[in-house]
């Protein structure tokens, strides 16, 4: 089985919550109600959009493993007034703290259509212009995109997983989910 999410903002893309923190952080849980099927991969609390469960543990480990080099595309908006030259140093691959990341296809996009708000909303700046981006990425490091767009002037305000492989969000609301059946 394999279940399409669109996770909200703000929602842990687990089923419980381990932390210490006096008050629960919301789950998986309270969007899904499907037994045996977990994440393949993570979105980070405050990153919004696709999240692939499945039952199936090799399927899992395929979209997850890095080295399968399954490619995620991800809606960034992201401060300021992104310049030919900050696309074409992720579209050569950049230099992390954490090492080289593999190039990266990206391109300048309208705001995307049909986009649900965020709650709460992003910071806006009357002084600071932002605009939208489609990156696609063969890794999945943490906060990757993030850190991407960040290293090149440009901070990330909000963040969608538009598509994995070729599953994407279209038809699926925030905190909605869809069931497809696998080929067999």
């Amino acid at each position: 089985m394999i279940v399409l999410f669109n996770k909200p903002y703000n929602v842990l893309s687990q089923f419980t919550d381990k932390s210490l923190e006096a008050s629960k952080r919301e789950t998986l849980s309270e969007y899904i109600d499907i037994p045996h099927v977990y994440p393949a991969g993570r979105l980070d609390r405050d990153s919004e959009g696709l999240l692939v469960l499945t039952d199936n543990g090799r399927l899992q480990a395929r979209i997850a493993d890095p080295r399968h080099k399954v490619k995620k595309t991800y809606w960034a908006q992201v401060e300021g007034d992104v310049t030919e030259q900050a696309l074409e140093q992720l579209r050569t691959g950049i230099t992390l703290k954490d090492g080289p990341c593999r190039p990266a296809e990206v391109r300048r996009i309208a705001p995307p259509p049909n986009l649900w708000p965020r709650i709460p909303p992003i910071r806006e700046r009357k002084s600071v212009p932002d605009c939208w981006i489609e990156v696609t990425i063969s890794e999945g490091r943490n906060r990757q995109v993030r850190r991407m767009s960040a290293a090149v002037g440009h901070p990330t305000l909000r963040l969608i997983r538009a598509k994995i492989g070729d599953w994407s969000l279209e038809g699926i609301s925030t905190g909605q989910h869809k069931i497809i059946t696998p080929p067999k």
